[in-house]
């Protein structure tokens, strides 16, 4: 599959990522409709949003400016790999 040149495109797959993750948590909180619910998934969305900007940004600005990766699939080999040289 190659990848989206389009800003539009690009755009339009962001704001399907938030409706999809809205909708998602909607479902979730109608299921089990608690305050503890709400602050779990709260949690649990804001924690993987701050892997994702250390996976991408920490990373490739901080640690490492010399490795570009393309994906978490990308960044989990090449954190395996450090793990195993160090």
């Amino acid at each position: 599959m190659a990848d989206i040149k389009s800003p539009k495109l690009i755009w339009i797959k962001g704001w399907l990522f938030l409706g999809l993750g809205v909708l998602s948590a909607g479902l979730i909180l109608i299921e089990t409709p608690s305050l503890r619910m709400f602050a779990l998934l709260s949690i649990a969305i804001w924690a993987f949003s701050r892997f994702y900007y250390f996976a991408f940004y920490v990373i490739q600005n901080y640690v490492d400016p010399s490795f570009r990766f393309a994906g978490l699939w990308d960044f989990c080999k090449y954190a395996i790999r450090k793990q195993r040289d160090s």
